[in-house]
Formats: structure tokens, sequence, C-alpha cells
């Protein structure tokens, strides 16, 4: 089970000066039966769809058929993708399967196919990764749950192209859609071409989509306990039930940040795993956090332009780069570590069996990378602490599907619940559909007319 620690959230922790007075936990937990009464209650309507993920058995009985039948006839597993399309995916290929799982021969990864993910239309990525992948040996996973993302639909065209080139009618037998039940271009096009499809469901979101099968299908294909995954959110979804907020570590989570925020302007919060493993959880997590949060308007449609900005690090690579400014720059963040008490593996750091080690070294033999990276991290908390700067820790037992599950609905009910903390929606994005218009306006398409002051100036450049 993932343990939140946040003492050092709090002031008596930290320099005296900075952070929350132990007070306002009262207080917001005075505020969390309202909170949890709104959520219910939006649950209720529809507007929290991820909830019900953890039951989805008739879903993973067909994603196992799938991937323990068709899917095994491929050697790459091509996903086209965006956004909540592809970091989910991303986050759970790098967080249980080893590093480099590309790189790795087939007997290293258990005849588990490759997995490359195409989340952007950059032509070079696009180019290079259509030149190292054999399309007879590949089966590609469309994802898109409007069917019409102008970037996912263009790697589409693209990549179907090349199958045809390649297999000609046989092209259709290589692919497999995720998309919504019932709407949407890709949705024609699969019934249109015979193509098989799993269903994103209507009431969940592209960022809130990882434990559907947008991630589920992409994970089971190299191997990873999907089961396990879920079961790992079942138990951070039934921890969110509590209604004191102390023992709802989720809303806790989502309390502490909105309060640093909105009352300390501490607005920038940072997601600090130690492990190079979780980095890609990290970049999935900036996703959910601003997409989610960052909101022009709120509820009652007042304008408010509000929103915490998330931020991506890694330890302990980013202690020579981020911390120097998280140390001694403005008092305007706060960091959550992600420490792991079992790596799974570790490394000994050896004494040169012929040398002397200069006095400034010899502190390091006898001990592991593991002991050295949990010390990096814990010097780190320490330090800020001591000059005032606010911070929590998730503190995950290990690495494994059920944990992995557990961290990913821990932050997506932190989501939830911030929502109502900041009075916004979380599920909604009107600033990232303004941006689809204008790229519809850019590319030509007839029914999107840009808004006033949506062109570039021409006369303005460098």
């Amino acid at each position: 089970m993932i343990k939140l620690l946040y003492g050092r959230m709090f002031r008596e922790h930290l320099d005296g000066v900075h952070g929350l007075e132990r007070s306002v936990l009262h207080a917001l937990g005075a505020r969390f039966a309202d909170v949890q009464s709104e959520v219910r209650r939006r649950r209720s309507a529809g507007e929290y769809g991820f909830y019900n993920l953890v039951d989805q058995g008739p879903t993973v009985r067909a994603i196992r058929t799938f991937a323990e039948g068709l899917g095994q006839a491929h050697d790459h597993v091509l996903v086209l993708g965006i956004g909540g399309s592809a970091l989910g995916t991303k986050a759970l290929l790098s967080a249980l399967k080893p590093p480099a799982w590309n790189e790795l021969d087939d007997e290293a990864r258990e005849f588990f196919p490759r997995l490359t993910v195409l989340e952007n239309v950059d032509p070079v990525s696009v180019a290079a990764a259509l030149q190292r992948i054999d399309p007879r040996r590949v089966l590609v996973n469309v994802i898109s749950k409007s069917g019409g993302t102008a970037e996912t639909m263009a790697q589409y065209l693209v990549v179907r192209s090349w199958l045809e080139q390649a297999l000609g009618p046989a092209a259709y037998r290589h692919l497999v859609f995720t998309t919504d039940p019932s709407r949407g271009a890709l949705r024609e096009l699969a019934q249109r071409d015979h193509i098989a499809t799993l269903e994103v469901p209507p009431d969940v979101g592209g960022r809130f989509s990882v434990l559907s099968p947008v991630g589920l299908l992409p994970a089971a294909l190299v191997g990873i306990d999907i089961d396990g995954l879920l079961g790992g959110a079942a138990r951070a979804l039934a921890r969110s039930e509590a209604d004191n907020l102390p023992q709802n570590p989720a809303a806790l989570y989502a309390a502490l940040h909105c309060e640093a925020d909105l009352r300390h302007g501490a607005g920038i919060h940072v997601l600090m795993p130690y492990t190079d493993r979780l980095r890609d959880f990290a970049d999935w997590y900036r996703q959910l956090w601003a997409e989610s949060l960052g909101k022009r308007v709120d509820r009652q449609g007042r304008t408010v332009n509000i929103g915490p900005t998330p931020v991506a690090a890694t330890g302990a690579t980013d202690q020579h780069s981020q911390v120097q400014l998280f140390m001694e720059g403005p008092f305007d963040k706060v960091i959550t570590f992600v420490a792991i008490d079992d790596f799974g593996q570790d490394v000994s750091i050896p004494r040169p069996a012929n040398a002397a080690l200069p006095a400034d070294l010899d502190y390091l033999p006898g001990h592991t990378l593991g002991e050295l990276l949990r010390a990096e991290y814990e010097a780190t908390a320490s330090a800020l602490a001591q000059m005032g700067r606010m911070s929590c820790t998730l503190r995950f037992p290990d690495l494994t599907a059920d944990t992995v599950g557990e961290g990913l609905m821990f932050l997506q009910l932190a989501t939830g619940y911030a929502g109502v903390w900041y009075g916004v929606d979380p599920f909604d994005q009107p600033g990232v559909e303004l941006g689809k218009r204008l790229t519809f306006a850019a590319m030509g398409r007839k029914g999107y007319d840009a808004p006033s002051g949506g062109a570039l100036p021409p006369t303005d450049e460098a």
C-alpha cells in the first residue's frame, strides 16, 4: 500500500516561518464533508467515470483474449495517440518492464513484442519509426476517443498507407482501434473496413483513461499484469471512501496542495520520483494536473484564471539542475517526492582492488546504488525543509502492477478532489479545444473559423 507522508507541509517541520499552519488541517477537515458530498453527487451524475474502471471484468477478459491470440502474432506494437492516449502507456511500460525494452532480444523480452508510442507528428520521428519496424510483423493500435484527433488521424493515414504498400488488402488485419463505442470518424472507419475495436468508456476523459482499454491493451500485449493494475487501483478507490480527511490520502493530498496554492502562493507543484522507472509517470501526472485544473472560469461561470503549474523532475538527476531553484528560489513550490522502498534489484559499490581511494570517496564502497538514491532523497527532503520549502512524499513499497495501479488511481482521485477544492470542472478542456479549432482553420478545414486575434502577427519576427 502506498503511504502519503505530509508532515513537511507544515511550518512546525520547516523553518518556523513558511508552510502551512497545523490548524489548517482541522479547517480543511471541517470543509471536507461538503467536498466529499459534491464528489459523490457528481459521481452519481456521471462526471467521475474513471471510478468505474476498477470493475470492468468483461473488458479485461476481452483484452486478455485478444493479447493472447491475435496479439501474439506480432513482434512489435505501434501505438498512435497523443496526450492521454499515449502518456499512460509510456508510464506503464517504463515502470513495469525492464529499461530499454525495445533493445532486448526476444528471449530477454520473454517473446513479448516491442512497443513504440508515436505521440507527435514530427515527420522525422514518424519516418524513423516506419523505417525500423517491419510492417509484416506489427500490430498498430490507433487510439482516439473522439475519433477525430488531428495528430492521431494524420498518423493513421500515413501508417495505413505504409501498411497497404507492404501488405495490400491484408493491412486491416494489423490494425486495432480504441475509440468511442458509437461515434466519431475512427468508429466509422472501423465499421466500414471491419477493423477490430475496443471501447473507451464515454464518461472517461483521455487523461483519466490509462486504466481503460487505452492503456490496458498495450500493457497486456507486452505482458504487464492488468489484473494487478486494477487491483491496486481498487485499493486506492476504497481508501477514498473515507469521510475523515486524514484517512483519505487522495483527498488530503488535493486539499493540502490547493491550500498551499490559494493561500500561500505555492502554485508550482513538482512531482519528483527517485527512480528512472517513474520518469514517464511524472510526465503523465503533468498532463493530468495541468489540463484538469488550469481553467479560465469556475463552476459558476466566473472568470478566475486559476490552476497550479505541474512540473516533472527526477531524483537524483534533477538535484543537479532544478533543485537549486527549489531550494533558494521563490517560495512558490510544493515538491512531491516519490520514494521506493524495494527497487527489485540493486548494485553494490565496490572498492578498487589495487588502488586506494581518495578520502573524499571512501564513504561509497560497501554501500549500494539503491542506498545512495534513498540517501539522496532523504537529504534533499531534509535540506528543503530547513530552507522552509513545503514537500510531501508518496512512499511506494515496490514497483509492481499493483502499486503502479494504486499510484495512477491515487493521482486521478486527487485530481477529482482538487477540482472541487478549486471550484472548477476537472473534466473539460476548453483551452485545448480552441487550439484544435485553430489547427483545423490553419489546415483549411471548412466549417471552422479562427477567432479574432488567432493569427500570428506577420511582422513580429526577430
